[in-house]
């Protein structure tokens, strides 16, 4: 829909274009994925492709929640001050901070690619496991600068940019047109993007910290491994952001909503 029928991009397409990339970044990574765990958890890769699905792994996760958040700021900027001239509705300026973000991702990623390798584990190859005990000082230090910097402050942006947002959409005029569809979309914006920050993303944040804390004040093997399958769950819950980002795209463009609706009745008229 963006690359083909979307023949004018404005700020808001190009954002929610990178949302779609780092979506479209799993689509080689996930048969290896499912393998892994169908094998009980033994990696027959080698170590080139651990750690280039750790790479990306990371780069999909920390990326939907950088561009989630640019999102929220543009939202924000476009209906509460939709008259003022800012840097966010020139496209040129949102391309370079696509371009810097992307950027920041492969240099948050690279210590992981280059450190997390595969390891025997009790005769069995492990890939970015809680078992892995040569790691789990990186593991612990690590997450702490990833959750703090990759996910509570751009959560804490969100949250203030939705809150504001909310504040000046309900006392927004709804008796135009205009004026209901917008307060509408933003509400039904702000609804999902939160939703996606809190299934997706906080449980997953939560359950790795408990992990790489028990593993690292060596827990149990026992209760490691609960954490570690409440961890792995959760990962799907993560994934599920995929299948939720497509309504981001429906309530915060137009031009996306058109053209998927030129391109369903094109289809139907095929069939």
């Amino acid at each position: 829909i963006f690359w083909f029928h979307i023949k004018q991009w404005n700020s808001s397409v190009i954002l929610q274009f990178n949302l779609v990339l780092t979506d479209a970044l799993l689509i080689p990574i996930v048969p290896l994925i499912v393998a892994y765990f169908s094998l009980d958890n033994s990696w027959l890769f080698g170590q080139f492709l651990c750690q280039l699905k750790i790479f990306i792994l990371s780069t999909h996760l920390y990326g939907s929640i950088y561009f989630l958040t640019l999102i929220s700021i543009h939202r924000y900027l476009a209906v509460v001050h939709y008259s003022s001239r800012t840097l966010w509705k020139k496209k040129s300026f949102l391309k370079k901070l696509s371009l810097f973000v992307w950027f920041l991702l492969s240099i948050q990623g690279l210590p992981l690619f280059i450190v997390l390798k595969t390891s025997s584990v009790n005769g069995s190859v492990k890939c970015m496991s809680i078992h892995q005990s040569e790691f789990s000082s990186f593991y612990l230090y690590y997450n702490i600068f990833l959750v703090t910097v990759n996910f509570l402050l751009p959560f804490g942006i969100s949250l203030t940019c939705y809150a504001l947002l909310g504040a000046t959409i309900a006392k927004m005029n709804s008796t135009s047109l205009r004026g209901r569809v917008m307060k509408t979309k933003s509400l039904e914006m702000i609804t999902v993007s939160l939703a996606i920050f809190v299934i997706c993303f906080v449980p997953l944040h939560v359950s790795r910290t408990i992990g790489v804390i028990g593993k690292y004040y060596n827990l149990s093997c026992e209760r490691l491994h609960q954490v570690e399958i409440v961890y792995y769950a959760f990962w799907l819950f993560t994934m599920v952001n995929c299948c939720l980002n497509p309504l981001i795209y429906s309530f915060a463009s137009e031009k996306f909503n058109d053209s998927f609706s030129k391109s369903l009745r094109k289809f139907w008229l095929l069939k």
